[in-house]
């Protein structure tokens, strides 16, 4: 299992309102995503940076649900790039 952490900067004046609304517009497309394991939204309003942690099986699984179609879709709706981390994940912690 593989960890992926994607960040991308947000407009100057996009408001934590308009940041979760956007959230939430997204997130039935993740629930109905039949690789993905989880994902947390992020949201950093002092360094104006927003993104997701996911969980997947495989690196393959997180390129192939953040290939071209979703980088220009954060470009579009936040006026950045994407940028993509990924961390093997051996052990996983869930206590609620």
């Amino acid at each position: 299992m593989i960890t992926e952490i994607v960040t991308f900067a947000i407009p100057e004046g996009m408001d934590r309102e308009r940041v979760v609304s956007l959230f939430e517009e997204s997130a039935e497309i993740w629930r109905a995503h039949r690789k993905l394991h989880r994902k947390n939204y992020l949201y950093d309003p002092e360094k104006g940076i927003a993104g997701g942690v996911y969980t997947w099986d495989s690196v393959a699984d997180a390129k192939e649900a953040h290939g071209d179609a979703f980088v220009a879709r954060v470009a579009e709706t936040f006026g950045s790039r994407p940028s993509f981390q990924y961390f093997e994940t051996p052990i996983v912690v869930q206590n609620r």
